[in-house]
């Protein structure tokens, strides 16, 4: 199988042995995002609205940079921190996606790298 990986400025860069995104079959897989500002390589501060908006921007980016969009994203996993926190991840999720609807699971975990609140990752269609 011809794998691709995708790699950008505009999104952070992998903080260990992974790929930004990987093209295979048509599909783009990416790497779950977190809060990281790219420019800086740290994570940004604010709460889970400020830190949902810049996982979903790094998101944006990795699509992008791939040729892809929202409107081809058939599947995201967001992992939380703290469920009691998924009003506020929901509505900005819903906000930034627009019109776009992919299939989602949300799930709480004990823990997120550099103790962000929220990572999402994502499943594309190739256009």
């Amino acid at each position: 199988m011809n794998l691709k990986p995708v790699r950008t400025d505009k999104a952070p860069q992998a903080i260990g042995p992974y790929s930004q995104g990987i093209v295979a079959k048509g599909f783009l897989f990416t790497a779950g995002q977190i809060a990281i500002d790219p420019s800086t390589g740290q994570v940004i501060s604010g709460d889970i609205k400020a830190q949902t908006e810049r996982v979903l921007t790094n998101l944006s980016e990795v699509l992008a940079a791939a040729g892809a969009s929202w409107r081809d994203v058939v599947k995201t996993t967001v992992f939380l921190q703290d469920m009691n926190d998924f009003p506020i991840v929901n509505e900005t999720y819903a906000r930034m996606l627009g019109d776009a609807r992919p299939a989602r699971s949300t799930v709480q975990v004990s823990g997120l790298p550099r103790g962000v609140l929220v990572e999402i990752d994502a499943i594309a269609v190739l256009p």
